[in-house]
């Protein structure tokens, strides 16, 4: 079968809420500084009340990845749960106007869209403290087998492991992936994510998932070791691909006991590390697809990811294909 789609990503449809703020705004709140945390509803609306003006920007974690694989030139799809609502219609116009085929139909009930309110402090830290809603909502009812069974790439999002109708969705989309010989990707997402998961997310590495994300916490964490080469040498085990980033120092590759180092990208000035992860994801498989080496693939992963984090939301602004071409061809 040809691939209609060179990646399909199921994960969280969030719209992200950025506004600056001193640390005192976090620590008086009693937020931890560089957290991810869930809310509930009536949190979400004290919080949003309290935040000083900010920017509303489609996010959610695959979302923003398959953002910037169409930023590259790559053919993604995305599905993922809103609501009919304001934000609902604001996230499905930003997500195809990306250029990303977007079909999930939203929910005429039940919860708002989900979103996440994100507070940049001057170090360009940024605190996520993130209402689900709709995304919760998501079952394999929303699933199109044909979608994923054409597209060369099914990309999952840790984030949305949790609930129990999207995990089953996720479970269906892996069968169908599998049974129609395409390739599964994996992002480990968040420490708390690992955390909550270690059994399963340790069970997908194993049988699973081809290619999986993880930044070194999230691996450590994994592993249950301080030693990020403890935990990369237990990584290293599995069949899949394993990508460990690793901030301004790059990424490494964890390859059939092979490891390929990529160094990081240098950036003038830190405005809003939100979505490094996310692009650098994007850019790893837009090099895949494109049939680029595994370094090439992380080296665009840490072009697009220092993109990212110059300018203050976790889509891309500037031109990624003339980057990437300015600085590997």
């Amino acid at each position: 079968m040809t691939a209609r789609n060179h990646v399909i990503a199921i994960g969280n449809a969030l719209v992200d809420v950025i506004t600056t703020a001193p640390p005192e705004f976090l620590s008086d709140r009693g937020i931890a500084k560089g957290s991810m945390r869930l809310i509930p509803a009536d949190e979400a609306e004290t919080l949003y009340a309290a935040m000083g003006p900010g920017r509303e920007i489609s996010g959610g974690s695959a979302a923003n990845t398959v953002a910037g694989m169409a930023a590259l030139g790559a053919r993604p799809a995305f599905v993922g749960r809103v609501a009919d609502d304001q934000l609902g219609r604001v996230f499905a116009h930003d997500i195809r106007a990306a250029g990303v085929a977007y079909a999930t139909a939203a929910s005429a009930g039940g919860d708002p869209t989900g979103r996440c309110l994100i507070v940049v402090t001057p170090d360009g830290e940024r605190t996520m403290n993130t209402y689900l809603g709709a995304c919760q909502e998501l079952s394999e009812a929303d699933l199109d087998p044909d979608s994923v069974a054409a597209a060369e790439i099914l990309y999952l999002e840790g984030y949305l492991w949790d609930p129990a109708a999207p995990r089953a969705a996720m479970k269906k989309a892996i069968e169908v992936a599998r049974a129609n010989s395409r390739k599964v990707a994996f992002t480990l997402s968040d420490v708390f994510c690992v955390e909550g998961h270690r059994a399963d997310f340790q069970e997908l590495l194993r049988s699973h998932v081809d290619l999986v994300f993880g930044n070194e916490n999230e691996v450590r964490a994994l592993y249950q070791t301080a030693s990020i080469d403890e935990a990369m040498a237990e990584l290293a085990k599995h069949s899949c691909i394993a990508v460990v980033t690793r901030s301004s120092e790059g990424a490494v590759v964890l390859e059939n006991g092979n490891r390929h180092v990529v160094p990081g990208e240098k950036v003038d000035r830190v405005v809003d590390s939100t979505g490094a992860g996310d692009m650098f994801a994007g850019g790893f498989m837009a090099g895949l697809v494109e049939g680029r080496s595994l370094p090439d693939c992380a080296r665009i992963g840490c072009i697009t990811a220092a993109e990212v984090i110059s300018h203050y939301g976790a889509r891309p602004e500037a031109d990624l294909k003339a980057l990437v071409k300015a600085k590997i061809g």
